[in-house]
C-alpha cells in the first residue's frame, strides 16, 4: 500500500468524521440507542470471527433477553455474556486521561471471568501456538515486558500518527504479543475500538465475511508489515461512518 493510498483512505475517513460531527450533539435517547446497537453488532461480529456460532439476532436474544438458544454451546453463550460486560468498561475508559495496562487486564478479565475465572485478566505462564502461521510467540517470560513497552507505546504515539493508524498499530501490536492464554483477538478489537470511541469516530466492526482477509493481513502485521492491516482497518472505519450517516437520513 502505497503512502498516497494510506492518505487517501484517512482523507476520506477525516471527511466523513467532520460530516457526523456536524450532527453533534447526540440526544441523549440517540445515545443509548446506538450504544445498544453495537453492543450487539461489536459481540456479534468479534465473537464470530473466533468460531463463535451464535447468529446476529441469537446474539441480540441473549444479550437483550437474557435467553439462551437452544442447540448452541454453553461457552458461545458465556462469551456473548462477557464480551458485553467487556463492552460497557470501554465506555468506562473512554474518558480516561491515559489508559494503563490494568485497564488492559480489566477488559480481558471481564471477557473471560464465565470461562475460566482463573486465567481471566492474568497473562498467560506457558508458551503458545497459533494454528495457521508458523510465527513464534514471544515467551510467557518475555510478555510482562513486552507488554509494558505496549503501552508506553500508545501513549507516544498519541500525537504522531492518526488516529485510525494509531489504532490499527495498537491491534497489531497486540496481537503479535499474543499476551493471554485465549481472548486476545476479542481484547486487540476492543482496544482498538478504544482508542477510536476516545477521538470520537463511531464503534467500528471487522465484518465476519471478511474473516480470511482480517487474519491474513494479521499474519503479516505478525511480521511487521502492517500495511495491509491498517488499509483493512480503515476501510472497516469509513464503512461504520457512512452506517452512522446513514441512521440520521
Amino acid at each position: 500500500m502505497s503512502r498516497e493510498t494510506k492518505d487517501q483512505a484517512f482523507a476520506e475517513i477525516d471527511d466523513l468524521q467532520k460530516k457526523i460531527n456536524g450532527l453533534k450533539p447526540f440526544t441523549e435517547p440517540m445515545l443509548k440507542q446506538l450504544r445498544e446497537y453495537y453492543r450487539v453488532g461489536l459481540t456479534y461480529s468479534s465473537n464470530a470471527i473466533e468460531g463463535n456460532s451464535l447468529t446476529l439476532s441469537e446474539t441480540k436474544v441473549v444479550l437483550e433477553d437474557g435467553l439462551t438458544v437452544g442447540g448452541k454451546p454453553l461457552k458461545d453463550h458465556l462469551e456473548a455474556r462477557g464480551h458485553s460486560n467487556a463492552y460497557d468498561w470501554l465506555y468506562e475508559l473512554a474518558n480516561k486521561a491515559e489508559i494503563e495496562e490494568e485497564d488492559i487486564l480489566r477488559l480481558h478479565y471481564l471477557f473471560y471471568r464465565y470461562l475460566d475465572e482463573g486465567q481471566a485478566g492474568k497473562y498467560r505462564s506457558t508458551a503458545i501456538i497459533v494454528t495457521g502461521t508458523d510465527f513464534v510467540f514471544p515467551t510467557a517470560d518475555e510478555v510482562p515486558g513486552r507488554m509494558e513497552e505496549f503501552v508506553s507505546s500508545m501513549k507516544r504515539d498519541s500525537l504522531d500518527i492518526h488516529t485510525v493508524e494509531r489504532a490499527a498499530r495498537a491491534h497489531a501490536d497486540f496481537v503479535t504479543i499474543h499476551p493471554f492464554s485465549d481472548g486476545n483477538g476479542r481484547v486487540a478489537r476492543l482496544i482498538m475500538n478504544l482508542l477510536l470511541f476516545r477521538q470520537n469516530f463511531p464503534i467500528t466492526i471487522i465484518p465476519p465475511i471478511r474473516r480470511a482477509e482480517y487474519i491474513a493481513a494479521t499474519r503479516k502485521a505478525n511480521h511487521g508489515d502492517n500495511e495491509e492491516f491498517t488499509l483493512l482497518i480503515a476501510s472497516c472505519v469509513t464503512e461504520s461512518q457512512r452506517e452512522l450517516l446513514r441512521f440520521f437520513r
